[in-house]
Parts: structure tokens; sequence; C-alpha cells
């Protein structure tokens, strides 16, 4: 009995501590630690229900020892949590495989929890070999926050009675090991080891386990059902009959399966709430070219005197060298030439973080500042992330282009590769949920996915789970992503392509309007309506004179000049002449060719040529009338082609993954990128050409490295168009690559080996920040040591952290005014009130002020004394 009851009770403290014993630091680790702690309470509490059991069938305690432990054992991962952990799925006849709506359904093991991240688990170590000892203390590690790539890092700490002790850290900055410098400082203390041997105990030490976090999204339903299942089949298969005092034990049984159930699921329920909680929007600032600027006339102009006036300014000039875009020839006093913003240097990108008492200023300028921003950059997860900005941005983005993690265990993306397929599974699906929300009612999701040796890869899986959640499919597009050289033996073939699957909502639709070469080619003219080309205004030939002798007209041109001054015209038989445009001495008359006519009529004509749209050309053989035929319609579509699912058939210029890599050499030179696996702009400017008009919103939310901001500013810049960017990464390079990234491209799209070729870039005004995040959350969260029971309610009844703090040190009670005050900055030092308010509300912001915002609504919220009601879902779960 007593090695039954300890096995249960070891089972018990798992699922609620977990591995809560190891070290280091990190909001869950705190989290688990506090379980550890209301374990012991709860421990307490079944030992008495147990106990009133023994009293009453002593027999029966080590069966339900037996059974409890059976039960829970089932259900309990390494880090606590509570899944399809141990169960065969043969036995699983409660699955469900279709509904009314679907005849199958897809299932996989962890549907039902929310994936958090996957992380080791490092407890301090001794390690011995080769007569050698070593000691690596992990008490400093501080946990990742996501599921963000982290390097190992040692630092040798000292020799102490013959143990070389070292410190292990984490870190995802690029940083490594310097084992170099190690041997080095061992020399020095006369201890003689080779590389090889240091290697061979970091490796060691690195033999430790790795954990997938999960959120149950309902444990105590999920429990209580498993549990009801698993005795409706004890009972079945068991004996025919059934005794009074038998059903009574079970009875027992069940009871007391439950109140633990429901203590088990109360940490559960935190944790899902804390998951989706919105979050704090923090570190944001502002990027805008001068000519944004400029356009305010002498207000912008008077902030820009104040920027190249202002302390900080070398800092900004330094990043501007940093970045390529100026060089050491670089003059301040060049910018503004005769109080006019000087053309060369119209696209430099300010970035208000070197101006934080400019920026509301900078801001005011505009009547309108969520519509003037061409973009968001969040630094988030980006589950997280989705979540906290849905409510801004719910059914307003009408295309998605996202690049996931592929599953294959060789990508090199931020996002670890090494998900099972159910882990990954689960990833993707409540992403892919959140993005359904996003999207518009006619809005289209393009998702990139790898395709060789499916039975490792996620395509098949990809498409099953999109068809789930998305009401429409499209199909794939093939994208030859390199030429093919080389071979895997163990394959047969070299994978070079990757499909991008097609989704959408009820009404999605993708514009007929594909872009081939030659037509960029023929429109070579560019003006402020966009590319255009000089098309002949005469006819064909089935449009002839007899049939249309309203077309057939003369212009008259002054041929000095080559300008339309009027028209002659036959009306009933007789020759007339009509002048517009004043008297000349010399007049040409220019009739159509042949049997051909005119393509408009005299009134058609004469708008369009006041337009400008209309021009003589002076060639040797006489003159030519042409008419200015845009690429672009007025609404953003062209006369084109339906997109093709072959991407090279489409007749564009569609780039491999070489061209991508080469792109970001041509920005970044000599930095190599190539690990981020970039897209080429190319690639992308065609799905969002396929789904926009030009005033749409384009989001990625595995923004990897900027591709997607890059490929929206290339289309703007060609077709004149307002698209805005939503983009989403949580890796350091959101810093080191994305923001430079759309820096220089606003300055110069056209770089090499680091440096601008031209200054004809586009103008951009972005904002980007960071999102507080689910560990950040948990590690400022307060809760009690203790369980403080309501009067009347046994310890089941309780809802255990209804005492606990939260964040609610942000709020500061004045008894005598009957006043909540808000101080934010006890939770996190830069918290952007007004964004985080704009996405909680889901309100646009219209205009910001020091102790302001207000919203396009109307809505005006003082931020300085701010109500406390407002930003309770922030800070009270």
């Amino acid at each position: 009995m007593e090695a039954k009851g300890e096995k249960f009770y070891q089972v018990l403290k798992d699922l609620f501590v977990g591995e809560a014993r190891i070290e280091g630091r990190g909001g869950y680790i705190n989290l688990l630690r506090i379980k550890s702690k209301y374990y012991e309470r709860v421990k307490e509490n079944i030992q008495e229900e147990i106990s009133k059991v023994r009293k009453k069938y002593p027999e029966f305690e080590e069966e339900l020892y037996d059974k409890l432990y059976t039960f829970f054992k089932r259900y309990i991962s390494k880090s606590g949590a509570i899944l399809f952990n141990e169960t065969p799925f043969h036995n699983d006849v409660y699955e469900k495989v279709y509904t009314d709506k679907r005849d199958v359904m897809l299932f996989w093991k962890t549907k039902n929890l929310y994936y958090v991240k996957t992380d080791r688990v490092f407890k301090s170590m001794p390690v011995e070999f080769d007569g050698l000892r070593f000691f690596f203390d992990a008490s400093e590690i501080e946990y990742k926050k996501n599921n963000e790539k982290r390097e190992i890092i040692y630092e040798f700490d000292k020799v102490q009675n013959g143990e070389i002790r070292f410190k292990v850290k984490y870190s995802e900055k690029g940083r490594k090991t310097d084992t170099e410098e190690i041997l080095k400082k061992l020399k020095k203390t006369g201890i003689r080891i080779s590389e090889e041997q240091l290697k061979d105990a970091f490796r060691i030490f690195e033999k430790q386990s790795e954990i997938d976090y999960f959120i149950n999204k309902n444990a105590r339903e999920f429990l209580k059902e498993q549990f009801k299942l698993w005795l409706y089949q004890y009972l079945v298969d068991g004996t025919e009959e059934w005794s009074k005092e038998r059903v009574e034990q079970l009875n027992l049984l069940r009871n007391i399966a439950y109140k633990l159930i429901d203590l088990i699921a109360q940490f559960e329920e935190e944790l899902v709430k804390i998951w989706n909680k919105p979050k704090f929007v923090i570190n944001s600032n502002y990027v805008i070219t001068l000519d944004r600027i400029a356009k305010h006339g002498e207000r912008g102009l008077e902030v820009i005197r104040k920027i190249f006036s202002h302390p900080n300014l070398q800092e900004q000039i330094r990043e501007w060298k940093e970045l390529g875009i100026v060089d050491d020839s670089f003059r301040v006093e060049e910018v503004l030439e005769w109080e006019k913003l000087s053309e060369k240097y119209q696209f430099l990108p300010i970035d208000t973080k070197y101006f934080k008492d400019l920026e509301f200023e900078i801001i005011g300028l505009f009547d309108n500042l969520d519509q003037a921003l061409d973009g968001w950059l969040i630094k988030s997860e980006n589950y997280q992330a989705l979540n906290t900005i849905l409510p801004k941005f719910k059914g307003k983005v009408r295309t998605i282009y996202i690049d996931p993690p592929y599953n294959t265990g060789s990508d090199g993306f931020i996002y670890l590769d090494r998900f099972s397929h159910s882990t990954w599974l689960s990833f993707m699906h409540d992403r892919l949920s959140l993005a359904k929300s996003l999207l518009s009612e006619d809005g289209v999701i393009f998702t990139s996915i790898g395709d060789l040796n499916p039975q490792e890869g996620e395509s098949f899986r990809l498409q099953f789970l999109q068809s789930m959640i998305f009401p429409k499919r499209f199909g794939n597009l093939i994208w030859k992503k390199r030429g093919g050289i080389g071979s895997f033996s163990e394959k047969n073939l070299t994978e070079n392509h990757e499909y991008i699957t097609v989704f959408g909502n009820e009404k999605s639709f993708i514009y007929e309007n594909i872009i081939t070469e030659k037509q960029r080619k023929e429109y070579k003219h560019k003006d402020e309506r966009g590319p255009y080309k000089w098309m002949d205004l005469l006819g064909p030939s089935q449009q002839t004179k007899e049939k249309r002798p309203n077309l057939n007209y003369g212009i008259i041109i002054d041929p000095n000049t080559c300008n339309i001054i009027g028209f002659e015209y036959n009306q009933n038989g007789e020759k007339k002449r009509e002048l517009f445009s004043g008297k000349c001495t010399d007049i040409e008359i220019i009739y159509p060719k042949g049997n051909y006519t005119w393509l408009i009529s005299r009134d058609v004509l004469k708008k369009h040529y006041e337009q400008g749209l209309i021009r003589v050309f002076k060639e040797k053989n006489g003159y030519s009338v042409k008419i200015k035929k845009y690429l672009f319609k007025p609404d953003g579509t062209v006369d084109g082609n339906i997109l093709k699912s072959i991407l090279t058939d489409n007749g564009v210029d569609v780039g491999l993954n070489a061209d991508a890599t080469r792109e970001l050499k041509d920005l970044f030179y000599p930095d190599d990128y190539s690990a981020l696996k970039p897209k080429p702009v190319s690639l992308v400017r065609l799905l969002i050409h396929a789904t926009t008009k030009g005033d749409e919103i384009v989001c990625d939310f595995f923004a990897g490295s900027g591709t997607t901001a890059h490929a929206v500013m290339a289309l703007n810049k060609e077709d004149n168009g307002k698209r805005k960017f939503v983009l989403i990464e949580m890796g350091d390079h959101f810093y080191t690559v994305i923001i430079p990234r759309i820096k220089k491209v606003a300055y110069s799209f056209n770089w090499h080996r680091g440096k601008p070729q031209d200054s004809n870039g586009i103008g951009v005004f972005f904002k980007y920040y960071e999102l507080e995040q689910f560990e950040d959350t948990l590690a400022r969260a307060v809760y009690k040591d203790d369980v403080m029971l309501i009067r009347g309610k046994s310890l089941y009844e309780q809802y255990i952290f209804l005492r606990d703090e939260k964040l609610l040190k942000a709020l500061e009670i004045d008894y005598e005014n009957n006043k909540v005050k808000v101080d934010l900055k006890k939770l996190y030092e830069d918290i952007d009130i007004a964004e985080t308010l704009s996405n909680l509300m889901g309100k646009w912001i219209k205009k910001i002020k020091e102790n302001e915002v207000e919203f396009e609504d109307g809505t005006i919220i003082n931020t300085k004394d701010l109500d406390y009601k407002l930003i309770k879902p922030l800070i009270w779960w």
C-alpha cells in the first residue's frame, strides 16, 4: 500500500510541479515553483480524503491509490502539461473523426493544447572523464521567452580543489563560447587540457532533456471526460454484476479524482488566461523619411530644422553611415537647399529613438496618424502578437503571406525546426485560426511549404489543416526555388521547388492582373500616376471611315511646337474648323492614314489633351498622334492574366532562393544573413500584386528578413499604391536585419555590395515596437505562497488565484479621494499606452499628444490620468 501511495503522490507532484526543480530564471519557472508550494497543501487535503475512505473501506485504499496513479500518469508530460501522454491512439475510440459538415476530420495528439515553446532543462551538474573533473553551474540561466534559438554559452569561473568550474548562460545574439580564451586561462592555472576534451565536457552537460511546453485549453473538461471514459471502460470490461459496496467505492474514487482535477485545472486555467491576455506595447519608435515631413509645408520644414540642430543628430548620422546610406562626404547643410528639401536626401530615414523629445511634434504633423502610417513592425512571439492586434486589424487584412518553419530539421529559421508532427500542427493551427479572423471577407493567405519526403515534411498535413480553417481553397502554386544542382542519394531526387498553398475566406478572389516582363518593358515611362507607354491613336482596320465617319477628322497642330490647336471636320458636306488654342502663323493638319480612324471622338480627344494624355510626335514621314496608356487602372488593377499555378508560366521574373540571398548580400555586404532563408522580393511582390489594388493591408507573421515589407514598398513605388504592411518577428534580427532593411530600401531600391546605387527610393512612415510576452507576465505577476480559503468553502471549491495580485502593483488606491492612480512604470519602463489601448479597444489612432490619445471614432483618453477600468484586462485576468 505504501509503495502504491508513493507512486501516486510522485505522479501528483510531477503533474503539479513538473520540472520545477530545474535551475535558472524565467516566468514559467517561477510559476512552477509557486505550484510546488501549493502542492504540499493539495497533498495534505487528498490524504485527508483518502483517510476517510480508509476508515470505511480499509481494503480499498491500495486499489484506490493504484487506480488514481494509473489514470493520472497517462496525461502528464515532463513539463507538467496535461495531454495524451501515454495514451495509445488505438484505444481512443472517442476521437472525433468527422462532424455533421465534414466526413473526415484531422485529429492530432496535441490538438487541444497551446504550444508555448521547446526548451532544454538545465541542472547544475559535475562531469568526470579522462581524470578531469568539471562542474557546470546552471543557476544563472535565463530561459527562453518564446521559441527563439539560443546558444549555450560557457564562461570559465575558476578552478577549485582541482575542479574546473563553469557558469552556463543562454544567448540569442550570435554570441558563442570562446574556447580558445578558456584554454588560455586554464593554461595559466597549470591545467593541461585539449580543445577536444573541453568540447566533450560541454557535450556531456548538454545531454540534458529537452521539453515541449504546452497549455491545455480546457484541462478540467479534458481530464473529466477522460476519467469518465476510463471508468466506463473499466465498468464495461469488468464483472457483470456490481455490488452496492463496490459501486460506492468507485463513486469515492470518482469524487477524489474530480476534486484533484478541479485543483489541477485551476493552474492550467491561470496559464490559459495569461497566454491569451492582451499584451502591453513597449519600446515603440517611428521611422519617417524626410519627404513625409517636408510635405507639411513650413511646419514640416521647421521640424526638419529642429532635427538637424538636435544634439542627437550625430547618432542618427552614424546610423546612416553604418547602413551605407551616406558616407564621410555627407554634409548637413546639403539637406535643405534654399529652404527646400534636397532631392538627393529626401528619403533619408529619421528614427525617433534618437529624437524622443521631438516625437510628438513629428507625429503631430498628421491629422490621422494610423491612416498615414505605411506599416507596423512588431517584435513578439507571433501567437501573442496576432491575439493582441486582432481587435485593431480584425477583418482588415487583404493579403497574408507567411513562410513558416517547415519542420524538416534542417531549416535555419529562428524557430526551432524539430517539432513532431503533432506539435507542429498545434503550433500552426492556433496561428492560422487567428489569421483567418484578421483576413477581410475577400482576403487571401499564401503559405510557403516544402514538399520533399512528405512522410517527414508537413505539406500534406498543412493543406488538410488549412482546409479545416479556411472556407475557400484556390489550390497550390509551385515556385522553382533553385536550379536543382546536386542530389540526395537516399531520396534519389533533388527538391528544386516548393508549394505555396492558397486559401481564403468566403468572398476571397484573386485579381486578373498579372504583369508580365514584356509589359514592364513596354511601360517604360513613369509619372505621378505610375508607369505608362505612348500608344498610337489610330484605330484598327475594322474601324473604317465608312463605318465611323465621326472618328475621321483632322487634328490641327502648330508645327513649331507640335501643340494641338483645333480640329478640321466635315459637317453636312462642308469642311469646318474649330480652333481652341489661340492663333498661329503656320498650321499642319493630320488626318488618319489609309482607311483607319482615330480611336476617340473630338470632344474626348480635347479633354484628354488638356489633361496631358495626348501628344503629337514629329517623325521622319510626318507626324504621329499618341495617347498615354497607364499600366495600372485607377482602381490599381491592370489588364493581364489570372495567376497560373506554375509561377514561371506567368511571364514574370520570379527569382530563385539564390536571388533572395543575393538581394540580402547586396543590402548588407559583407554580412551574411543567408541562414534566414529569405524569399526573393519578386516572388512575394507577385503574390501581393495578384491580390491587392493599391491601398490594402498586407501581413506576414513569420517575417524572417522582412521580404514582405520590401515587396510592398517595391509595388507601391511601381504603381503609386498606398498598401500597408504588418510584420511580426521574434528573433533578434528584428533589429539587425528587418528594420535596417526597410530603412535602406526607403532610401534606394538599388544596392550593390552594401552601397546604394542611387537615391530613388520611396518615402516611408512606419512604427516599430515590442510586445510584453507570456514569460514577461509570468515573471512580473505576484502570486501568494499560501492558500487563503474563503470561509464556508472547501479547498476544491476555491479559486485559489483570487487573492493573488497579478499585475495590480501598477495601481495605487487613493482612499481619501476614492480614486485609483495608474502607474504603469511599475511594470515596464517604456509602455506605449496609446498603441496598447488601440490594440485593446480595436480603435485606430487619429492623434497622439503628450498626455492624450484621440481615436478615429472621436474617443479621447487622458493617458496621464488613466482610468484603471480601461487597462483592467491587461493587469487582472
